[in-house]
Parts: structure tokens; sequence; C-alpha cells
């Protein structure tokens, strides 16, 4: 008679943020390890695609709800902050999302027993020298999660991220292809070393079962830096498109965003522009504990955004970027 080894169970994660751009990938990459994964979500039945996943459970919930978010924390063994606002769209809206939600998770934390918990907050955040209310908000939630030594906490500082449903190279594709030929661009000299999402995900899931990472704040980027006018240019050669991008000076930059700021989905803000003032790359590579190679924009980027058929870009665009799931 042969021995038959069951596999290890793994714990309940809460998984707050999973509806959205980083928190789908990750949550596939907690499912197919086996995790078990609460993810809350304001309306779940628009989220089918989570729903499909093995081992997650989508709870109708508001996490800025101290009451549901107790409930959604009993029986985790863990819990993951990927909550965040670009834009603040309201008064006190950062405080509300990057502050106060992080407090209440760690008091939440301790009483329904969840001892590991990992935070995304941002390059550059601080809570003191911030240049935006965005990067100083961002700040004050990671200092608060590092501040509770009785939890296990580890926290990102990711570039910008970048994968086939981003926020910032669809993005800018879309403007690209409105444009009228030439393409007036805020903080042209602004810098970045992008950083793709599988790598961040597969990161975090190192995180949750690796101690060393306990206690210590990972910044987390691309191999490469480049400037925004650079990162432009390339999305307008990767669709096709003959566009002169013209770099704005400090002044224009700043009236654009006074002007955006206006408009309605406020794409480009005063707080935007001030967090563009300083620069979004590491001082090294990407940390050795994960072991992962990042992946490079000229990679992936041309494969999910070409200008070729939708389907047949990100049939490639998942075979190239399977080793990371």
């Amino acid at each position: 008679m042969s021995l038959r080894i069951e596999p290890a169970v793994k714990p309940l994660v809460c998984l707050l943020g999973g509806t959205g751009f980083v928190g789908g990938h990750l949550a596939a990459v907690l499912s197919a390890q086996g995790y078990r994964v609460r993810i809350p979500a304001r309306r779940a039945v628009r989220h089918r695609a989570l729903r499909v996943l093995p081992g997650v459970e989508l709870v109708e919930a508001d996490v800025l709800d101290t009451v549901a978010l107790r409930a959604l924390l009993q029986g985790c063994a863990a819990a993951i902050n990927l909550v965040a606002l670009l834009n603040e769209g309201g008064a006190d809206r950062f405080q509300d999302v990057h502050v106060k939600l992080p407090r209440n998770l760690v008091k939440l934390c301790r009483e329904a027993g969840v001892g590991r918990l990992l935070h995304m907050s941002a390059l550059n955040a601080d809570a003191a020298r911030g240049p935006s209310r965005y990067l100083r908000s961002k700040g004050e939630g990671e200092d608060l999660a590092h501040q509770a030594e009785d939890l296990q906490v580890t926290s990102f500082r990711p570039s910008v991220i970048f994968g086939p449903d981003d926020h910032f190279f669809n993005r800018f594709a879309c403007l690209l292809r409105v444009s009228p030929g030439f393409f007036p661009l805020a903080c042209p000299q602004a810098r970045f070393a992008p950083v793709f999402v599988g790598d961040v995900a597969r990161a975090m899931l190192v995180a949750l079962e690796d101690p060393r990472t306990i206690g210590r704040h990972y910044d987390l980027c691309g191999p490469h830096a480049y400037t925004l006018k650079e990162l432009v240019e390339f999305t307008a050669r990767t669709l096709g498109l003959r566009r002169c991008v013209i770099g704005l000076g400090r002044g224009l930059s700043r009236l654009q965003a006074a002007v955006m700021g206006h408009l309605p989905g406020r794409a480009f803000t005063q707080d935007n522009f001030l967090s563009l003032q300083v620069d979004a790359v590491c001082g090294g590579g990407f940390p050795a504990v994960f072991g992962i190679t990042p992946s490079a924009v000229e990679t992936l980027v041309p494969v999910y955004l070409g200008h070729r058929d939708q389907r047949g870009r990100l049939d490639e665009y998942r075979q190239r970027a399977r080793h990371h799931y």
C-alpha cells in the first residue's frame, strides 16, 4: 500500500485592494500557490475574473468601515494592504485611505490575531519631507504599519508599475492616439524605473513566506531608468504613431496641472506635479532576497501595447510572463 501525502493547507490571507491592478495579479499568484484569499469589493459582481480563481472569496465590503474590516480579518493568518489613491478627489481622501486605513488595520489585526502584514507604500514616500500630499500620506501610513512592533510587517516601495492592464503606458497610449501630431508633456525630465507587476506580485509572495523580510522596507524598480519623455516617445513608437513629444518647462507644467486638475477624471493634478519633482528610481538593484531578475519595459510593453491584434499580443505576453506565475 502506497503512502499518500496530502499537500500542506495554506493559510487564509485578507487582500485589501485585491480588485485593483496589482491586486488582481497578486490574487492569481497566491491562488496558484494554494493560498485561500479573501478580497473585499464594493461590487463583487464586477470582478468575475477573480471569482473563478481557486480559493478566492469575494466579500462585498467597504474597507474604510471598521466593522466591515474587523469581519474581513476574522480567521486570517495574514493581511496585505494594496489600497491607494493617486489623486485625492476630495477633502482628506489621502488621509482616509493612506493613513486612517493602515492605523485601523494594525489595530484590528491585533484584535483578530493576524500576525503578518504586508503593506504597499510608494517610492519616495516620506511623512516629513515628501514633496506632495500623496507622498507624505503614503509615508505616514508606512510608518504606522512599521510602528506595530508586535506584528510582522514588510513594506514595499515601488516605482511606477507596468503590465497589460496598467494605468501608465495604457493611459499615455490613449492620449497619444487622439493627439494631433504633437504631444505637450509636463515634467518631461522626471525619471522612473518602471517595475513589472509580475515581479511585484512575486516579491510579495516570497515576503509572505520568508521571515528574513520581516521588518524591512523594500524599494522595487525595474532594471533601467528613463525620463518621462523617453517613456512617452517609446510608447508612441510601440503604437506605430509619429508624434512630436514637446517637453514643457516647470511653469507650463504647473499650468497644465492646474487646468487638468479641474477636468473630469483629473488625469494630472498639482499634487501629481509635486510628486514628479523627485525621481522615482532606486539606489540599487532588485532586492536579492526575492531571487528575481526584473523584466524590462522593452521586453513586455510592446507585446501587450503593440499595434497587432489584441488576442495575438496578449497570448505572446502570457507566454513571456508565464515564469512569473
